[in-house]
């Protein structure tokens, strides 16, 4: 199978796809000038049985292989007598990425990238995986997830908070070689800064205050796996490069090591801003935002392709045997008309409160005027009042009682109890979320 990358091209005008493969050119040896398009894993030698078949007196029967990752090729020698070199260097296992010169005794070859533009249609089913949707925005994603789910590629995926990025990222490894290895989520904005670095390559006992005991990062155990990499536009710029490093070099170094670790990983990243603008404006890397955007899906907002929400909203209903239909009609509409600041978790908390607090039979749709309004603004207001017999600072203390109890409600409410979003949503650290939870009693279900 020939070993493609796919790059999403943005315009509605320009053509969906470029389509990248790889050839591998011989410059010097007895069949000069000719090439071969490279597959998944591609045997070169002099007997008859390897996938490129070099008649060469200085290439072993069975030299070298290539085998095809994210944005180029791992090599490694098969025990050669005249040895393989990358770029004159001689390795025994190495990376090559277009352009790289490979030799092969006194054979010299050249990989090259080719690239070749194609629009994309849309498919004719509405899931993916655990992705639902019939709009065309969301069928074209359907029709790339279904090419590039099975490859390596490195993915990048831009969207706003809440329209489903983490779901696609774990539908791309359940649908992948990798899906009975480990998926490790590392979410960039729900973790300190400085210990971002720890979290993505671990670290040794003793590296640093605090460090009690060894732990391997994120990296590290995804073990053949896939790394799922969110709000990448909180990784630090100090972080950045090392990241890079790691990718190129498919190794990590332990905090407070100096031994190399191995690294077999696909990476799925998400940012909820456009990267481009920040490598501009310097808050992010250029040479790292070319190495992850390999394939770059837009993933639209919920207002952009809102004939999907009856579809999202059955799957949500489907697991406490609901269904779009059953719900109320007035309900229905009103749901199909509002525009979804928060998108499809917007919607999903939506129906999961109406469901434990209300029950659809007798829903009372003006209780959803603050959560959904006629402008498409979320509503976030509520009502206290103060007792204003009491003394100030008891009155005072009442107060703001009551205002943390309530906003802590809604917070965990609208991030399905999820810790690490709310307190990211409400910019406090998760152990001051922890404790303030204690400190009224709320139980995190």
């Amino acid at each position: 199978m020939a070993n493609d990358s796919t790059r999403l091209i943005s315009g509605a005008d320009g053509p969906d796809l470029s389509l990248q493969s790889y050839r591998l050119e011989m410059l010097r040896g007895p069949q000069a000038g000719e090439s071969w398009e490279l597959g998944q894993e591609t045997r070169i030698g002099k007997g008859a049985e390897n996938e490129i078949q070099v008649v060469d007196a200085t290439v072993s029967r069975n030299h070298l292989v290539l085998r095809s990752e994210a944005d180029g090729f791992h090599v490694r020698d098969l025990g050669s007598t005249n040895g393989t070199f990358l770029n004159n260097a001689r390795i025994v296992e190495g990376y090559a990425r277009p352009g790289t010169e490979i030799r092969a005794g006194q054979v010299v070859m050249r990989l090259t990238a080719v690239h070749q533009e194609a629009r994309v249609a849309p498919v004719g089913f509405e899931r993916f995986g655990s992705l639902v949707g019939k709009s065309e925005p969301m069928r074209k994603i359907f029709a790339l997830l279904e090419r590039v789910a099975p490859t390596a590629a490195t993915i990048l995926v831009t969207g706003e908070t809440g329209c489903g990025k983490g779901a696609l990222a774990r539908t791309v490894h359940d649908q992948s070689p990798r899906a009975d290895k480990p998926f490790v989520t590392v979410d960039c904005g729900a973790i300190s800064r400085n210990l971002i670095e720890s979290e993505l390559f671990g670290h040794e006992k003793g590296a640093f205050t605090g460090a009690t005991a060894l732990r391997r990062g994120a990296l590290e155990m995804c073990k053949g796996g896939t790394l799922f990499i969110d709000e990448l536009d909180d990784l630090p710029l100090d972080v950045q490069p090392k990241l890079l490093r790691a990718l190129d070099e498919r190794e990590i170094v332990r905090v407070g090591s100096s031994k190399p670790i191995k690294l077999d990983v696909r990476v799925v990243a998400a940012t909820k801003k456009d990267l481009r603008q920040e490598v501009s404006e310097g808050r992010f890397r250029e040479d790292l935002y070319f190495r992850l955007s390999i394939v770059n899906l837009r993933l639209p907002p919920l207002r952009e392709r809102i004939e999907d929400v009856p579809l999202l909203a059955q799957s949500f209903l489907e697991s406490d045997n609901g269904s779009w239909e059953a719900l109320p009609r007035a309900l229905r509409e009103r749901l199909a008309a509002y525009n979804y600041p928060g998108n499809v978790r917007e919607l999903r908390n939506i129906l999961e409160r109406a469901s434990y607090l209300e029950g659809f039979d007798a829903i009372d749709l003006t209780a959803f005027a603050t959560e959904m309004r006629g402008d498409g603004v979320s509503g976030t207001e509520f009502k206290l009042s103060a007792d204003y017999m009491k003394p100030f600072k008891e009155a005072k203390d009442l107060l703001i009682t009551r205002f943390e109890r309530e906003y802590l409600k809604r917070l965990l409410a609208r991030n399905s109890g999820k810790i690490a979003r709310a307190a990211r949503e409400a910019k406090i650290d998760r152990k001051y979320l922890y404790m303030l939870l204690e400190k009224h009693s709320i139980e995190n279900k």
